[in-house]
């Protein structure tokens, strides 16, 4: 600090309860926060005490309690306390306890209305002072009479009010945290329930009350602001008019700038903005009244319509993707080779046979086809039929490979397929069946084979016998499998 720097000369010292005082240092002693120092007591003898605030900052503080500074009633600071005094305090903080106790039993004996909460021993135990609270005047002479004959001490009595007293005992509010007034606040303001009427809050003395059994201060911290918010608010005197009756006020939110109405015998709450129940209030005074409490609907406040706001209608997406899995099924239906299959026949070429070495398949127990000639016994064997379900398609594509005229193939023959008029031919599956052998064939246009070219009765007749011999073979009723037909061998 400067050579010619001159500290503030006065320091707020906090004893027992947070009671806090003035004095002045006008030893220049260098003072820190929360030493503790030996103080003049207000009577005779001394006290010790802590350092809670110095320099400008306790300027501002008397400033603020409105405490002069060249006051005669200051006391000075006479030293830093010594370890002998702070033990000697110690030791007397220990008697406070028992008389505060045994001073409650004397005032029961007397029968005073009055509450003790607190006793305070000077350090150097030659005066005692009792804290205490009451509604009315009490007369407590002859209290300090009994109280200084039984502690020899100097007696003093001190009333305080139910604030004061919650503060010197301390304790956790409501809201979870210290109480104010034993931490900080050294003010008690007076608080009414109007300030409680202006916040909205439920006039419940229980939840209203603080542990001093008096409204609570923080009632007053947010008054002001309420009440800056509160000049933007419309005063309803009386209940507003409407065609469907009278509206009455429910609830006011201050902040938000809204009011609840309700017509009366209705149970249903109408929030409205004050701007709508300013015009309310104008248009009772000129003696009309609005149909109902909400403004009019106009056509542009309405909301759009979905449709409207999403591009295109939903049922084209789903058409279009219907569409597409159509046309995806066809393409695979028509992308297939028809001529892809081994041993079919030719597509777009009717009438016209497949060669003989394109179809032939050489399998073991197959027999020689009666008709065909001697030199082509091996080229073109009869495979041995399936039996059961296997046969069924064979049939079907006998039944399909009949001649024009009716007539069915004779055993060992194959017909080539003819397309119905407007049907495209079906092609062969290798895979489920083998197709039959093919015999030469004769004379062109005839679609049978050289040496029968009968008429179609008899056609039909050799037709039904060699299916019949076929049937037997199957049966197993003449020859083991795999051994020539009778029918075929006559």
């Amino acid at each position: 600090m400067p050579s010619d720097f001159k500290e503030f000369d006065l320091v707020e010292i906090r004893f027992k309860g947070g009671r806090k005082d003035f004095f002045r240092n006008a030893s220049r002693l260098p003072l820190v926060t929360g030493d503790p120092v030996v103080i003049e007591a207000a009577g005779n003898g001394w006290h010790l005490g802590h350092v809670s605030l110095k320099g400008e900052l306790v300027r501002l503080q008397m400033r603020k309690k409105k405490v002069p500074v060249d006051s005669k009633e200051i006391r000075n600071i006479l030293r830093v306390a010594s370890p002998q005094d702070v033990e000697r305090w110690e030791a007397v903080r220990d008697l406070e306890t028992g008389t505060m106790f045994r001073a409650r039993s004397v005032v029961e004996e007397l029968k005073l209305k009055m509450k003790l909460s607190d006793v305070e021993y000077q350090a150097d135990r030659s005066r005692a002072t009792f804290f205490y609270s009451a509604d009315d005047r009490v007369d407590f002479r002859d209290l300090i009479k009994r109280l200084a004959d039984e502690f020899r001490i100097r007696v003093e009595m001190r009333q305080i009010s139910l604030r004061h007293e919650a503060g010197r005992l301390g304790g956790i509010g409501s809201c979870g945290r210290e109480l104010c007034c034993s931490t900080w606040l050294t003010d008690f303001k007076s608080v009414s329930t109007t300030a409680a009427r202006y916040q909205n809050l439920s006039l419940n003395p229980a939840k209203l009350s603080g542990q001093c059994g008096r409204l609570k201060c923080c009632l007053n911290y947010e008054l002001d602001t309420y009440l800056d918010a509160l000049k933007d608010i419309p005063q309803v005197s009386r209940a507003l008019q409407t065609e469907k009756g009278e509206a009455f006020l429910q609830k006011t939110d201050i902040f938000k700038k809204r009011m609840w109405f309700a017509l009366r015998g209705d149970n249903n709450w109408v929030m409205l903005d004050t701007a709508r129940v300013r015009e309310i209030q104008e248009m009772n005074k000129r003696g009309e009244k609005p149909e109902s409490l909400l403004p009019p609907v106009r056509e542009e406040d309405k909301a759009p319509e979905v449709s409207a706001i999403v591009e295109g209608n939903l049922d084209r997406l789903d058409d279009k993707i219907k569409g597409a899995k159509r046309a995806k099924r066809k393409k695979k239906k028509s992308d297939k080779p028809a001529s892809s299959i081994v041993g079919t026949s030719m597509i777009g070429v009717p009438n016209t046979p497949l060669p003989s070495a394109q179809v032939v398949v050489k399998t073991p127990g197959t027999t020689k086809a009666p008709d065909a000639p001697a030199g082509t016994a091996n080229a073109a064997e009869e495979p041995r039929r399936p039996r059961g379900a296997a046969a069924r398609p064979l049939n079907r594509r006998n039944n399909r490979n009949r001649n024009t005229d009716g007539n069915r193939p004779e055993k060992g023959e194959t017909r080539p397929d003819t397309p119905a008029e407007g049907r495209p031919p079906r092609p062969e599956r290798t895979s489920e069946r083998r197709p039959r052998p093919t015999p030469p064939a004769g004379p062109e246009g005839s679609g049978r084979p050289a040496g029968e070219q009968g008429s179609g009765e008899r056609g039909n007749r050799e037709g039904r016998s060699s299916r019949r011999g076929s049937r037997s073979s199957r049966s197993g009723g003449n020859g083991a499998p795999g051994s020539t037909p009778s029918s075929s061998a006559s």
